[in-house]
């Protein structure tokens, strides 16, 4: 029963990711709000699939902590594919930075390149990861949109404590932006990898901000005490 369940899942969630990419085109010559909307749609039908086929319900707690700031940067632990799409229902269009290879991808990458998406070289020193951070700020700057970021650098399995990659205290620093830290329970309901899907509620978690001034030493240890505090709430 669990397989028919994953599969059925399975089969509307990439035959809806195309069909919306692909109503999406004309929205490639047209300003980014317009491409920005269908990321939403995707999100809402994501949410709206796995209620209908697994049972399973979407919970979001502190809502009201994005109210708080004009600006800010959102910090989420990364356990699924869920939460890239997902996070777009309760954000005001998110800024996402991305591996570069991502942008190879067709209608994909366009569409990542399309919504001012900010692309990393990882594990390399590259002439666009030296001006990296400048081009994180200018655009802040230039968008009124918060940034997200997954400072665990890759999927990890929900109860999995992987150390914080450097980088988001970085980001933070230059920034000098509240930082809201998102714990999840995405993986346990839809691992990392593999076809099988389960039931049960997900639950998606924005904590108290962080506020700016920190030490990056200091910010690094708090952000990560308080995703993985509250992420055991969700085993």
């Amino acid at each position: 029963m669990q397989f028919l369940k994953s599969l059925c899942f399975n089969l509307f969630l990439y035959c809806g990711i195309i069909i919306v990419f692909v109503f999406a085109i004309p929205t490639l010559l047209l300003p980014s709000k317009f491409a920005l909307y269908f990321g939403k749609i995707l999100a809402y039908y994501i949410i709206y699939i796995l209620k209908i086929f697994l049972g399973t319900k979407v919970i979001f707690h502190g809502l009201e902590n994005l109210k708080k700031f004009e600006k800010f940067i959102v910090a989420s632990a990364h356990q699924s594919m869920f939460e890239t799409f997902v996070l777009q229902a309760p954000l005001n269009f998110p800024i996402f930075i991305i591996k570069k290879e991502l942008l190879s991808i067709p209608l994909f990458g366009w569409y990542l390149k399309k919504i001012s998406s900010i692309e990393i070289v990882r594990r390399t020193t590259t002439k666009e990861n030296l001006d990296f951070f400048d081009r994180i700020k200018k655009t802040i700057k230039k968008n009124n949109r918060p940034l997200l970021i997954f400072p665990q650098g890759t999927r990890v399995n929900y109860n999995e404590r992987v150390p914080f990659k450097k980088g988001v205290a970085r980001i933070y620093k230059s920034l000098n932006l509240p930082c809201i830290p998102v714990a999840l329970n995405s993986g346990k309901i839809w691992p990392k990898n593999g076809f099988m899907k389960y039931s049960g509620n997900i639950h998606v978690a924005f904590l108290d901000p962080i506020m700016p001034g920190k030490e990056k030493s200091r910010f690094l240890k708090e952000i990560e005490n308080k995703i993985y505090s509250e992420t055991k709430k969700f085993y």
